[in-house]
């Protein structure tokens, strides 16, 4: 990747140590069918060029869409030893509201059960669409909480499932769909599309619905969602 599309913005952060602490607890991954709804999204665009995986963690996406863009940039707190060899990788503490490139330069923007975790949704979104080209994507994908389980946790417990204390402080920024289609419009956003995981836990069991009821449900029998938008 060019230099000049590179901003450094290390020295904004104010203790780094104790940031990368934090991230190095997480084992940077996400489960399998995340990574495959935003393959699935980015094939239908048949978009190329560069791709931005903001909140990077072992940079597992780069396994499922390598073969769709010429270029992968990784950004995370924290660089993890199994992030892809050869990919570009740019260490950034997204809570300051900075994503480390320039306005207009990334074909597409993806943010893989992040943007749960950070202070300021709508900072973050704007980051994101700065980034990206006109004709660019964004690709956010989040808990869904109101899925069957979510909601069932919500009228036992008084909380979303992905959002209960044990997630705590991780997991701290509960958002609805209709919460992501406000931000995605709030930054101009067109075209906007919520997609599904079409994977969901079973209440009271670790295993799944069969993939043919999460389609015919999918709100309801998916643990995760996807909002995609494109900058007009």
């Amino acid at each position: 990747m060019p230099a000049s599309l590179y901003i450094n913005s290390r020295s904004s952060v104010h203790d780094y140590s104790k940031l990368e602490s934090r991230a190095a607890q997480s084992l940077g991954i996400s489960n399998t069918a995340i990574y495959q709804m935003v393959a699935d999204a980015l094939r239908e665009k048949r978009l190329g060029g560069l791709i931005v995986d903001a909140g990077c963690g072992v940079g597992n996406l780069w396994n499922f869409v390598h073969s769709n863009f010429k270029e992968y940039v990784g950004v995370d707190a924290v660089q993890y030893r199994e992030f892809p060899a050869g990919a570009k990788f740019i260490q950034a503490d997204l809570n300051i509201n900075q994503v480390p490139l320039r306005e207009n330069s990334a074909d597409v923007a993806v943010a893989v059960e992040v943007i749960e975790h950070l202070e300021n949704p709508r900072a973050f979104m704007r980051e994101l669409a700065r980034i990206i080209k006109p004709g660019g994507l964004i690709i956010i994908t989040t808990p869904n909480q109101l899925s069957l389980l979510s909601l069932l946790s919500l009228l036992i417990k008084r909380q979303f499932v992905a959002f209960q204390d044990v997630h705590y402080p991780a997991h701290i920024t509960a958002l609805l769909e209709t919460d992501l289609k406000r931000i995605a419009l709030e930054c101009g956003l067109v075209d906007l599309k919520i997609a599904y995981s079409l994977q969901g836990r079973i209440v009271l069991t670790p295993w799944s619905y069969p993939k043919f009821l999460s389609k015919l449900f999918p709100r309801a029998l998916s643990d995760n969602l996807l909002l995609l938008g494109k900058k007009p």
